[in-house]
């Protein structure tokens, strides 16, 4: 009965995934993407958080709206240093009298105040106007202006490259496969996904976890959240080919119990994340992803996707997510167990592959 009609999965080659029964689609704990979906309601005003670390609010926010703040802040600061010099011009009489000898020369006007303190600034030096020795506070604005011109630089350019060299960028070429797979790997059931990078510098050295993620509505509404860590065979990973992540399904597992039917039927979430420093910017990254029940496949295996070659091996990447019916008991690993511990041998006297 192991291996029924009813419980067997054919060896045909199927390139599309099998899809379980269409559902309501419900609210996942993490998106594909490896984002949480998860709205944060703070106190009416609150911003505290944001501006007491300035520096990460500016690097997350977006392109567009840092280009504005880009913008913004030299426009801004050129109108206040050239305000300021109006000002001073207005005060020492320059902008009445033409004769006067002037703070600035060929300031008369805060369109020519404006212009000075913009030329000032981005160190454009046209050498229509420029300082004179007649007023001190005019030296000292301008001395101010150059200082806060060499600060806001530094900060903008950090803002700009801390962006571009973003950890989720690296991420983004590195992914795991659309879906899981469990199949008999030695006599065990085993769940499994792919790994792999997509660009030519190969990471030399990596950490993959799994956590199984199981949430319970409360009577009152509120949401009841369980974490269980899975125990990964080969979490320290050299990425230069394309891995696999394999789970043993053995007594000690959260999924020991489930079956392909109980499987559609229970309500958890596989997040799954691989941590490894970047091989050209030493930087830590993270990529991570997320399996429900429905993107968990049974009874089928990857694709093999890396072959040898005369000088390289050769990896097709095309096969990443392309998996094969295999042959496998449609039962849950506690299920087979009672029959997988007996000693037992076929009709030719070897060891039958269902057998320990």
């Amino acid at each position: 009965q192991l291996f029924s009609n009813e419980k067997y999965a054919s060896s045909t080659s199927s390139k599309s995934p099998f899809r379980p029964p269409s559902k309501d689609r419900q609210l996942r704990f993490m998106e594909k993407d490896g984002a949480f979906p998860v709205v944060f309601q703070k106190p009416p005003g609150d911003w505290s958080p944001y501006l007491m670390d300035i520096f990460t609010t500016l690097v997350e926010i977006r392109w567009r709206v840092m280009l504005l703040f880009f913008s913004l802040s030299y426009i801004l600061s050129w109108l206040f240093f050239g305000l300021c010099f109006w000002l001073i011009a207005l005060v020492h009489g320059d902008v009445g009298d033409v004769h006067n000898n002037p703070c600035v020369d060929n300031v008369r006007g805060f369109t020519g105040a404006f212009m000075f303190s913009m030329e000032t600034q981005a160190t454009i030096g046209y050498g229509f106007r420029g300082m004179t020795e007649n007023c001190i506070v005019a030296i000292i604005v301008v001395t101010v202006q150059d200082v806060f011109s060499c600060l806001l630089d530094t900060i903008i350019i950090g803002i700009v490259v801390a962006k571009m060299a973003s950890a989720r960028k690296r991420a983004q070429t590195v992914g795991f496969s659309r879906c899981a797979v469990v199949n008999l790997r030695d006599g065990s059931l085993c769940l499994s996904w792919r790994l792999g990078d997509f660009r030519g510098n190969h990471i030399l050295e990596g950490v993959a976890r799994a956590m199984l993620v199981r949430y319970v509505k409360q009577p009152q509404g509120s949401i009841a959240m369980s974490y269980q860590d899975l125990h990964i065979h080969n979490k320290d990973i050299v990425l230069a080919t394309p891995a696999t992540i394999i789970h043993k399904l053995d007594p000690g597992s959260p999924l020991y119990s489930l079956g392909p039917d109980d499987l559609l039927g229970d309500n958890f979430e596989l997040v799954v994340s691989f941590t490894y420093t970047g091989d050209s910017t030493g930087m830590l990254h993270q990529t991570r992803t997320s399996y429900t029940p429905a993107d968990i496949h049974w009874g089928q295996r990857f694709q093999e996707m890396l072959k040898m070659g005369k000088r390289h091996y050769k990896v097709d990447y095309a096969l990443f997510n392309v998996t094969t019916r295999v042959p496998g008991p449609l039962l849950s690993a506690e299920d087979i167990r009672p029959h997988t511990t007996q000693k037992c041998t076929n009709t030719n006297g070897l060891p039958s592959f269902h057998c320990k």
